[in-house]
């Protein structure tokens, strides 16, 4: 019985979307459209790419509540460069946009070298290391703005956030050729995230050390796997993969602010543990993570489309994440992980 419930248990993420997703279909009619999933798409794809680094520090038994002032920062950081270099006229175009990005992905790696250290060799708990790191990224943020935002950003982020690529033509009454269908660029750099993530964790050796951290600390040390090297990668990993989402969250919103990111992190954390990785690390992957967005990004679109008041979004979110934090326990137990 224990077995079945056990492979009942790995599917039960995805039943859970295809449920979700078959329900909202049927009781609106403005839910399956092209146009509302691409939006889905759309919504979802920065949360997608910081999920990528939660997924690696969640498979270490690890937490990291940084993520989502980090992305506020990495963004709120590449728009006053960016601001700061156009306005100065010393430097080329392509430079103007692209410098101000790598400083703010090398300024969130920086963050996550540091989260990195405390954890692993320090020995602080990554709970209240990253929790000090939340509240200093947020002073820098709100430093940097002045509590102003910032809408001068690099048109590149702007491009890449608004803009979609036609995969599908066809022809309209006047026969002039149409696209069917439009793939969000930011969809398309999340999937690109995700599917990088998804063969280091599955075909390389670094991805096979996350798992073994995870999964045994002791035993991962004693078979040879560097645990405070592969903790301090995983970290570092989720700093730069929070300031990626951040800086291109600004390109799809047009202006960069120490704010506007409520919920983020609980969205992001959410996502994961909904798609079936364990908290107490070595279970699940990408393609767990993948599902886990889907859903969530699925409940929000479908509760707006059924018209539920928006202040009982917040308590939706947290029946839904007690709900996945229960069914994650009782897996867990079940498969002896406990």
């Amino acid at each position: 019985m224990k077995h079945l419930l056990g492979k009942l248990g790995a599917f039960a993420p995805l039943i859970t979307c295809v449920a979700m997703f078959l329900f909202f279909s049927l009781i609106t009619d403005t839910f399956l459209t092209s146009e509302n999933l691409l939006n889905i798409l759309r919504q979802n794809s920065a949360l997608a790419i910081m999920a990528v680094g939660i997924t690696f520090v969640l498979l270490t038994a690890e937490i990291d509540l940084s993520i989502e002032n980090m992305a506020i920062f990495a963004g709120v950081l590449a728009a006053y460069l960016y601001k700061s270099f156009a306005a100065s006229g010393v430097m080329p175009g392509v430079l103007v946009q692209a410098l101000p990005i790598l400083i703010a992905v090398l300024a969130c790696m920086g963050f996550g070298l540091l989260n990195g250290f405390g954890v692993a060799r320090l020995g602080v708990p990554s709970f209240m290391m990253t929790l000090a790191l939340f509240l200093i990224t947020k002073g820098l943020s709100l430093r940097i703005t002045r509590g102003t935002p910032i809408f001068e950003i690099p048109p590149v982020l702007a491009y890449v956030g608004t803009k979609s690529i036609p995969l599908l033509h066809g022809t309209n009454e006047a026969g002039e050729q149409i696209p069917w269908i439009e793939i969000p660029l930011i969809t398309i750099a999340a999937a690109f995230a995700l599917a990088i993530a998804l063969v280091v964790l599955r075909y390389t050796r670094f991805g096979r050390s996350v798992y073994a951290v995870g999964g045994n600390r002791q035993a991962a040390q004693l078979s040879g796997v560097n645990v405070s090297l592969t903790l301090v990668a995983c970290l570092c990993i989720c700093s730069i993969t929070a300031g990626l989402s951040g800086i291109i969250l600004i390109g799809r919103l047009g202006s960069a602010q120490a704010g506007g990111l409520d919920n983020m992190l609980i969205a992001c954390i959410s996502a994961v543990v909904l798609g079936g990785t364990s908290l107490f690390g070595g279970k699940g992957g990408i393609a767990n993570t993948v599902v886990g967005v889907l859903t969530l990004g699925i409940l929000y679109n479908g509760l707006n489309h059924v018209q539920i008041d928006i202040y009982l979004k917040e308590s939706i979110s947290g029946a839904i994440l007690m709900a996945a934090l229960v069914l994650n326990v009782s897996m867990a137990r079940i498969r002896g992980v406990q």
